[in-house]
C-alpha cells in the first residue's frame, strides 16, 4: 500500500503531483533545495525536506541526500516526476532495494530504454521502422563508413541521450572528423556514457509521440498521440493532441506499434513512445521515455484520464480498467519559459506581476506566484498553459484569447508569451504545415 509519496523534483511538475496525491487521500513530502525554499511545492506539501544548496548536482541529483529524505520523511513510495532522476535506473534500483515503490518502470527496463541503441534493436525486432544509419555505436571509421553509405546530412547522437541533448547535424566527411570527437566526449561528460551512433538526418521531419499506460499484467493501452513539431534547439515549446498531420491508418499503425514495443520490453506505468515522420509520411522510431512528459496535460485534456493518478494506481498493483479511451475535441499545450525569445537565453528575476488566463477549456500547471524569485540554476520553465478546443480552429482562437491575459513581468525577466502568439498565428501552423525546424527557418 502506497501511504505517503515523497516527489523526488521540483516545480510544476510536483505541484502537480502533489495535487493527485492529495485527491487520492495521500500524504505528501517535497523535497527541495536552498535555492527552492519559498518555491510552491514546498508550501503545498505536507512534510518538507532541504536536502542541499542549489546546485543540482549536491540536491536534486545526489542519490544518497534524497534516500536520506526518504527515510526521514517516512515515506513509502517515490515519484520521480520529469528530468533529474526520473530515467536513472540506479536511483529506481535503489529506491526499490529499500523495499519503497518507486513510482515508474523497473530499472531493468530504464537501463533498456535509456540505451538508444539497445532500444531500437528492440523496435527493429517488432517492426518498427528505423531511421537509415548506423547499427550500433560507430568510431570515426565506422562512422565515415556509415555516412558514405546513407548519404549527407547526418547526425551524431550519444547513446544515452535523451530530451534533445546529444546531438550533432553534420554535412560533410571534414564536419564528421571534426564533430565526432566533441560529440564522444560531450555524451562523457553529460551522459557518463561515450557511445555514439549515426543516422541519416531527415529533412524537415515532424515529431509524433504516444502515450500509453502499461499495468504489472502485461495489459498495454494507447491515449493516441502528441505532435511536438514546435521546437527550438531540439527542445520542445508547443505541443498539441490530436496530430492533425496523419491519418487514421497511420494513428493505427503508429499506437499498435507502439504497444507492441512495449509489450516486447515489459514496460510498466506512463510513458511515450516517440517517432519522427518525414514529408512522405513514413514513420521512424526515435526512443521511449519512460517518465511522465512535460506535455502530458494535452493527452488529459482530449482524454479525461488523469496520467498520474494511473501512474500511482499501477505502481501499488492495480490492473488496468480502462476498457476504452474516448478522445475528445483538440488540446494544445505552451511551454511557457523565462527566456528572451529573440535568442532563448534563460532570463531569471523577480515576478513583480502576474496574471493567470481562465475560462472554459483552460488550464495553467504552475508554481510560480506574485513576489517568486525564478531561481538561476534550473530549467526556465515557469508555467504551461493548456488550451482546449471542440476542434483546431477554435482552441487556438481560444489560446490566442489566454495567451493575450497571460502577464508575466519583473526587472529583468523577459517571457515567450508573446512568441508564442506569433507562432500559432502563422499561415503554416495554422495549416499543420510545421515542422521541427519551423523555428529556426521561419520564426527566428
Amino acid at each position: 500500500m502506497i501511504k505517503k509519496v515523497l516527489i523526488a523534483n521540483r516545480g510544476e511538475i510536483a505541484v502537480r503531483v502533489i495535487r493527485t496525491c492529495k485527491e487520492m487521500g495521500l500524504k505528501t513530502v517535497s523535497i527541495y533545495s536552498e535555492a527552492d525554499r519559498d518555491c510552491m511545492h514546498v508550501k503545498l506539501a505536507d512534510k518538507s525536506v532541504c536536502i542541499g544548496p542549489a546546485e543540482a548536482s549536491k540536491s536534486y541529483l545526489d542519490i544518497p541526500r534524497i534516500m536520506s529524505a526518504i527515510e526521514v520523511s517516512g515515506a513509502d513510495a517515490v515519484h520521480p516526476g520529469y528530468g533529474f532522476l526520473a530515467e536513472n535506473p540506479r536511483f529506481a534500483e535503489i529506491v526499490s532495494a529499500s523495499n519503497k515503490i518507486f513510482i515508474g518502470p523497473p530499472s531493468h527496463v530504464l537501463e533498456l530504454i535509456g540505451d538508444k541503441i539497445r532500444s531500437k534493436e528492440v523496435a527493429k525486432k517488432v517492426g518498427i521502422p528505423l531511421v537509415p544509419g548506423s547499427d550500433g555505436c560507430v568510431d570515426i571509421k565506422e562512422a565515415i563508413d556509415t555516412a558514405n553509405r546513407i548519404g549527407y546530412p547526418v547526425v551524431i547522437k550519444a547513446s544515452a541521450g535523451g530530451g534533445g541533448r546529444g546531438i550533432r547535424v553534420v554535412r560533410n566527411e571534414k564536419e564528421l572528423r571534426e564533430k565526432l570527437p566533441l560529440a564522444i566526449e560531450e555524451a562523457k561528460v553529460a551522459f557518463g556514457d561515450g557511445r555514439v551512433y549515426i543516422e541519416k538526418y531527415l529533412i524537415n521531419p515532424k515529431h509524433i509521440e504516444v502515450q500509453v499506460l502499461a499495468d504489472k499484467y502485461g495489459h498495454v493501452i494507447s491515449l493516441g498521440e502528441r505532435e511536438c513539431s514546435i521546437q527550438r534547439r531540439n527542445q520542445k515549446l508547443i505541443e498539441e493532441a490530436p496530430s492533425i498531420s496523419i491519418s487514421e491508418e497511420q494513428r493505427k499503425q503508429i499506437e499498435e506499434a507502439t504497444i507492441e514495443f512495449c509489450r516486447a520490453i515489459g514496460y510498466e506505468g506512463a510513458g511515450t513512445v516517440e517517432f519522427l515522420m518525414d514529408q512522405d509520411g513514413n514513420f521512424y522510431f526515435m526512443e521511449m521515455n519512460g517518465r511522465i512528459q512535460v506535455e502530458h496535460p494535452v493527452t488529459e485534456m482530449i482524454t479525461g484520464i488523469d496520467i498520474v493518478k494511473w501512474q500511482i494506481k499501477i505502481a501499488r498493483g492495480e490492473r488496468l480498467n480502462i476498457k476504452s479511451v474516448e478522445r475528445r475535441g483538440f488540446a494544445i499545450e505552451f511551454r511557457i519559459n523565462a527566456e528572451d525569445p529573440n535568442n532563448f537565453m534563460p532570463t531569471p528575476g523577480k515576478i513583480e506581476e502576474l496574471y493567470l488566463p481562465g475560462g472554459f477549456g483552460v488550464r495553467v500547471d504552475t508554481h510560480i506566484y506574485c513576489g517568486y524569485a525564478v531561481p538561476p540554476y534550473y530549467d526556465s520553465l515557469l508555467a504551461k498553459l493548456i488550451v482546449w478546443g471542440e476542434d483546431r480552429k477554435s482552441v487556438i482562437r481560444r489560446a490566442k484569447r489566454a495567451l493575450e491575459e497571460f502577464v508575466i513581468s519583473g526587472q529583468g525577466l523577459k517571457t515567450n508569451i508573446d512568441f508564442h502568439r506569433r507562432v500559432i498565428s502563422t499561415r503554416e501552423f495554422a495549416e499543420g504545415k510545421h515542422h521541427i525546424k519551423f523555428i529556426e527557418e521561419i520564426m527566428v
